[in-house]
């Protein structure tokens, strides 16, 4: 793989400033996604340290206005409905509206976060303009088009997506380990920051008795958690060949499924005695968590996993595969259990073997919660503003060396 380019890590600029910095993004809040939460944490993060943001997004409806903050400006594009993802839209192609908005108003860099049309707009205008541009990696679109029958297409997008980042100065990844298989299919350029969890909002505090009754869980019976999209790109089966397992050693365990897609009707009507919680946030998505016990995960296409952070500030016990997040931050046995990536059979017996030993769930969601208290987002944030200083100190260098060879 490509080594790490060492320069851009060496040192920040001796003097702080403020950055113009535009941000270009298919979804942000309060849509309801990992891309989105994420991204307006560090904008949120960007405008706490006093950044000027000029968030560019298609317009989500009719009604859809932007907004305005301190340090903040949103810029609406137009965009069209994506196809399986009813509440996002695709932003299209914008590159001569963004040439007259950033000779109007230069931005000092420019972060992509999404890789559709209006990205590959915002990359060649700050191309032509000489801005100096990163991207963030967030979606395996490459590894999900398997799941929606089109697997032949995963050679073309990764081509695609490959020639979409490398035109950035940098592409900023989750994980050591998503950087180094980005590195062998020839990504350049790559830099990790890492993800945060809110530990205020995720606690185990929140723990509802109210809600455990409405799902029809007295105080000892073991309630599993799944908590994303209800799409085929989750690897749902084995979460409910899992319930299916569970169910077999606590006939009376309940599994509870926050979130929605284009498989929920489907699995509502295969499965009745499955709870449907359907689209929860803030204080009642963090209470749905903090209720149950064991946390299902079984998706095997995802750059991060934000909802596995979520849950171990929950303080509840995580079955996942190894790796992402769950590599990243769960150590096997002490604050989560770990399968071996694509292991069906060892997925399905670290769940069942969880539902009649309460001890083991109470010491690993102990350790979880403990484990999450030192992912801060403040963190986090930190590191997305270095990086943005470092490429900026990189581009400025290089174009002063450029200015001197020319003189």
């Amino acid at each position: 793989m490509p080594a790490v380019d060492a320069v851009i890590y060496q040192h920040l600029p001796p003097a702080r400033r403020t950055l113009r910095i535009a941000v270009i993004t298919e979804t942000y809040p309060p849509e309801i996604n990992g891309v989105a939460m994420t991204i307006g944490r560090m904008v949120s993060g960007l405008q706490g340290r006093a950044h000027q943001v000029q968030l560019i997004r298609p317009r989500q409806s009719r009604r859809d206005a932007p907004a305005t903050a301190a340090n903040f400006e949103e810029v609406l594009q137009r965009g069209v409905a994506i196809p399986n993802y009813d509440s996002l839209r695709m932003g299209l192609p914008a590159k001569q509206a963004l040439l007259r908005l950033w000779t109007r108003q230069r931005p000092d860099i420019v972060h992509v976060v999404t890789e559709g049309p209006l990205g590959w707009s915002a990359l060649g205008a700050a191309a032509k303009l000489r801005i100096p541009c990163s991207s963030d990696f967030h979606t395996n679109f490459h590894s999900y088009s398997a799941h929606y029958g089109v697997g032949w297409l995963k050679k073309p997008i990764t081509a695609y997506l490959r020639r979409f980042h490398n035109k950035t100065q940098a592409t900023l990844v989750p994980t050591a380990s998503l950087l180094e298989m980005l590195g062998e299919h020839g990504f350049l350029n790559l830099r990790v920051v890492a993800r945060g969890v809110d530990t205020r909002l995720f606690h185990p505090a929140k723990r509802s008795a109210e809600l455990r009754v409405q799902w029809g869980a007295h105080a000892q019976q073991p309630v599993a958690m799944y908590v994303g999209r209800l799409a085929p790109e989750k690897n749902l089966p084995l979460l409910l060949d899992a319930l299916s397992a569970i169910r077999t050693a606590r006939p009376d365990a309940r599994l509870v499924a926050v979130g929605d897609g284009p498989e929920r009707a489907a699995l509502q009507a295969a499965y009745p005695y499955v709870i449907f919680a359907g689209m929860r946030v803030g204080e009642d998505l963090a209470a749905h968590y903090a209720s149950g016990d064991i946390f299902l995960f079984p998706s095997v296409t995802e750059t991060f996993g934000n909802v596995t952070l979520e849950a171990m500030a929950s303080g509840i016990a995580v079955v996942a595969y190894d790796y992402a997040a769950a590599h990243e931050h769960i150590e096997h046995g002490r604050s989560g259990l770990l399968a071996s990536f694509g292991n069906t059979r060892e997925f399905i017996d670290l769940a069942a073997g969880l539902a009649t030993d309460a001890r083991r769930v109470a010491a690993l969601s102990r350790c979880a919660r403990e484990t999450a208290e030192r992912i801060d987002w403040a963190h986090v944030n930190h590191a997305f503003e270095s990086a943005l200083f470092n490429i900026l100190a990189v581009h400025e260098a290089n174009g002063a060396n450029d200015a001197q060879r020319l003189a």
